[in-house]
């Protein structure tokens, strides 16, 4: 009888046992599925920066844009700004223009005549050469002569005849070119205008002030 009972006791405790041991055992099984799913999971991609603004590193369109301004102060006057011509003197004579800046004029004052001849006499310096030079307008209607008379250092003295015509356009007239020879104020010049042929003297003037005359 106790045997009996030990032995429906031991079938009952199988019966039991086994549907508990099954369900264990699949509960063991989907917790490893759900282990390996969340081991393969794939990560998060990472976050996507959105695209820098093109026009940031986009050359700028005009290429003048990109270089400093210099400003008015940097502009670089032109070669024509570096030397100016001095201006003539006011008190200059009409008759002395048209010298170079590089020749050195020494003139008596400018004389006119009663009869209307009108003249100025110089003693021009340019580098190593020396010359006598004299300026005249005539406006007495008629052709004159005229003596231009040059005389530098010790003896030497050098005359040309100068041909003046009746024309009222000034006019100069000059000796030739020497070599200087001591200093340009050892030199003199005369110049005398008279009546054609053997008529009287109109006018004489020079380079030094002192013998400047005038009739």
């Amino acid at each position: 009888m106790n045997l009996r009972l030990l032995a429906l006791s031991g079938i009952v405790v199988c019966a039991i046992a086994l549907p508990l041991a099954v369900a264990s055992a699949g509960q063991v099984g989907d917790g490893g599925r759900t282990v390996v799913r969340d081991l393969v999971r794939p990560a998060e991609p990472p976050a996507v920066r959105p695209p820098a603004d093109p026009s940031a590193a986009r050359p700028p369109a005009d290429p003048s844009a990109a270089r400093p301004s210099t400003g008015p102060s940097a502009v670089r006057p032109s070669a024509a700004d570096d030397y100016k011509a001095p201006l003539a003197e006011s008190g200059r004579s009409p008759l002395l223009l048209g010298l170079g800046l590089a020749t050195a004029a020494r003139c008596g004052p400018e004389l006119t005549s009663p009869d209307g001849i009108e003249a100025q006499t110089c003693v021009l310096t340019q580098g190593e050469e020396t010359w006598a030079r004299t300026y005249y307008r005539n406006a007495t209607g008629a052709v004159l002569d005229a003596a231009l008379s040059f005389m530098g250092p010790g003896v030497r003295t050098v005359q040309l005849h100068c041909a003046v015509g009746a024309g009222d356009e000034p006019d100069s007239c000059e000796t030739p070119r020497e070599r200087t020879q001591g200093a340009p104020v050892d030199y003199t010049a005369v110049a005398e205008f008279a009546r054609r042929g053997s008529g009287p003297l109109l006018l004489r003037t020079a380079s030094n002030s002192g013998e400047n005359t005038g009739s």
